[in-house]
């Protein structure tokens, strides 16, 4: 898929790999439909691009956990485009707190953003991708193949992002509609800062290395070279396939070695 002059909505486009998807795409030509909570940010997102790159993009406030948002974000993009080419489900939040600490509204407001947001939006864009035989993205983890300690609600609600994104791959087969998953490994953005406690109030700061982790630019990259050439599946890192790998050869093994990386952040919640 060229992306000269297609149509690409994405999600959570305000910050982190959102706006590094937004401007990747704008460089290589799509015009762009950005969704997210914090309206004025992703206005002055979509003016710069605009002028940058000489590309259409066009803001819209969308909170992905209100149907009604969703369904009125794919409503203004086939309004000002007249179609829709790629859907980037990128929007999410995640936690940091141990199971039997946490409240459980933590663990349904995860699942809220990350699956449901997720949910509402490829169900009222898949008729004008069926039309385009354009591509649903979902934007997932390792989480979404290993559970991680402290973050039971992510890990659940990537699982099941997942799973609904392998069901409708097979659905499409003979559509034309191609169904991406990707699975960044750790990645420098706020996502840690803003994930939710026990309590589920946003922890503020990371407690893992941030320095260390791939940047958004290159998981935007990674992910728009993989909606051109038509990927199935993307597994950004070393670290990441090995996991997968392990969690299918010796998963109690893998359990001891991702207990041992969380007992090491800072003020660990893993004692």
């Amino acid at each position: 898929m060229k992306l000269k002059d297609k149509t690409v909505i994405i999600t959570g486009a305000s910050s982190g790999i959102g706006k590094a998807l937004a401007t990747e795409f704008a460089k290589r030509g799509a015009n762009l439909v950005l969704g997210a909570r914090q309206y004025v940010t992703l206005c002055e997102i979509a003016q710069s691009l605009e002028k940058q790159y000489n590309i259409k993009a066009v803001a819209v406030q969308c909170d992905v956990v209100n149907e009604s948002d969703c369904e009125q974000l794919v409503k203004q993009t086939v309004l000002t485009f007249g179609k829709i080419d790629v859907l980037v489900n990128n929007a999410g939040i995640s936690m940091r707190a141990l199971f039997n600490d946490a409240d459980v509204q933590v663990l349904k407001s995860l699942m809220d953003v990350n699956f449901w947001g997720m949910v509402y939006c490829t169900k009222y864009a898949m008729p004008e991708l069926l039309k385009t035989k354009g591509t649903v993205v979902g934007v997932s983890s390792i989480a979404g193949y290993k559970g991680l300690p402290g973050r039971t609600g992510y890990s659940a609600s990537k699982f099941a992002m997942n799973g609904f994104l392998d069901a409708l791959r097979v659905e499409n087969l003979k559509t034309g509609v191609n169904v991406l998953t990707a699975c960044p490994g750790f990645t420098a953005s706020n996502i840690r800062n803003t994930a939710l406690n026990k309590d589920g109030i946003q922890q503020g700061e990371s407690m893992l290395q941030e320095e260390k982790m791939m940047t958004a630019e290159q998981v935007a990259t990674i992910i728009v070279d993989g909606v051109e050439n038509r990927a199935r599946t993307l597994i950004m890192t070393g670290q990441g396939k090995l996991t997968v790998l392990l969690s299918k050869l010796i998963p109690g093994v893998l359990d001891k070695l991702v207990y041992n990386v969380f007992a090491k952040e800072k003020d660990p919640l893993l004692k």
